[in-house]
C-alpha cells in the first residue's frame, strides 16, 4: 500500500475577514501566539510523516515562500548574538531542501479548483490535504491520528469529521455514518448545507482530508457549486459512486481561525498550553476578567 507522502495546502484566499490586517499580509501569516498558522499546519503534515509540501497560492502570497526559505541575514546575525535557541526553532522549522512547491490559483474559483491546480505535483498518489484556517489542538495532531486510521483501513478515501449542534448544520457538509471501525466509519452520503431537518447526522466535514488521485480526474471537468465555486464536497460526491469512503472522529478541539473569534480562541488555548508563558499568561487573563 502506498505511503502518503505528499499534502496539498490552499493559501490564495484574500482574507477579506481580517482586513485592514490582510491588506498586505497572507492571512495564513497572521500568528497564533508566535507561529504563523500555516507553520501550526505544516508543523502538523511534518509529524504525520509528509515529505513534499505543495502550496497553492496567489498573488502577494510571496511571504509564505519566504518563510519556508533560509533567511541567511536573520541567522547569521542570530549566531553571532549568541542567540541559539532561537537559531535552533528556526532550523527545526524549516522543511527541507527539495520538499516545498509553490503553484499559482490565479483566480479564486474555489477549493476544489485549488486541489486541481496542485494535480502535476501529487501525480498518481493519494495525498493529504490541509485547510490552514482550521487549527486542531490535539496529541498527536490530527492527520497523524488519520494517516495512522488510514492504515488500518486499507486506504481510499479519509475526512475527518466532529460534532456540531444540529441546528448548526446548514454551514457545513454532513456526512450520514455507516458501519464504524474504531473512531472510523463508512460514509453513506455526503450533503452539502443540509437544513437540519434534512442533515443525515450531526457530523461535519473538517479541514483535513486523505483523497485518492481520482479526484483529479474529476476536477479535470468540474461543474459549479455552492456560491458558483468548483466544491471538493461536490467532487468527493461523485468519487463516493466508485471509490470508498470514511470518515475519522479525531481527537482533539478545532478553531475556525477564519473567523475573528476562532482565532482569539486559538490564540489563548495554544498560549495556556506552552509551559514557557501559560503561568504568567493565566494570571492576566484572571485580571482581565476581574
Amino acid at each position: 500500500m502506498p505511503k502518503i507522502r505528499k499534502a496539498v495546502f490552499p493559501v490564495a484566499g484574500l482574507g477579506t475577514r481580517f482586513l485592514p490586517a490582510t491588506k498586505a499580509m497572507p492571512k495564513e501569516m497572521l500568528t497564533v501566539v508566535d507561529r504563523p498558522l500555516i507553520q501550526h499546519v505544516v508543523d502538523e503534515a511534518r509529524e504525520a510523516g509528509i515529505e513534499h509540501f505543495v502550496f497553492v497560492t496567489g498573488r502577494n502570497k510571496g511571504v509564505i515562500e519566504d518563510h519556508f526559505d533560509k533567511q541567511i541575514e536573520l541567522e547569521m546575525t542570530l549566531e553571532s548574538r549568541g542567540k541559539c535557541r532561537q537559531l535552533r526553532e528556526l532550523e527545526q522549522a524549516l522543511p527541507g531542501p527539495g520538499s516545498t512547491s509553490f503553484t499559482r490559483q490565479q483566480a479564486p474559483l474555489g477549493l476544489g479548483h485549488a486541489v486541481w491546480c496542485a494535480r502535476d505535483l501529487i501525480g498518481d498518489e493519494p495525498f493529504a490535504l490541509l485547510l490552514p484556517d482550521v487549527l486542531v489542538q490535539s496529541k498527536p495532531g490530527c492527520l497523524k491520528q488519520m494517516v495512522d486510521a488510514w492504515d488500518d483501513l486499507g486506504g481510499g478515501n479519509l475526512v475527518a469529521v466532529e460534532e456540531i449542534d444540529p441546528a448548526k448544520v446548514s454551514d457545513y457538509g454532513v456526512v450520514g455514518v455507516g458501519e464504524e471501525k474504531g473512531r472510523a466509519f463508512g460514509i453513506t452520503g455526503m450533503v452539502e448545507k443540509p437544513a437540519p431537518a434534512e442533515a443525515p447526522s450531526n457530523l461535519i466535514i473538517t479541514g483535513r482530508y486523505i483523497l485518492e488521485p481520482g479526484i483529479f480526474d474529476i476536477l479535470d471537468n468540474p461543474e459549479k457549486g455552492a456560491g458558483g465555486e468548483i466544491q471538493i464536497t461536490d467532487a468527493m460526491i461523485k468519487l463516493m459512486e466508485t471509490r470508498p469512503f470514511h470518515g475519522f472522529k479525531f481527537e482533539g478541539r478545532t478553531f475556525d481561525c477564519g473567523s475573528k473569534v476562532g482565532f482569539l480562541a486559538a490564540n489563548i488555548a495554544f498560549a495556556l498550553e506552552r509551559p514557557d508563558i501559560e503561568p504568567e499568561f493565566r494570571q492576566v487573563i484572571a485580571d482581565l476578567l476581574d
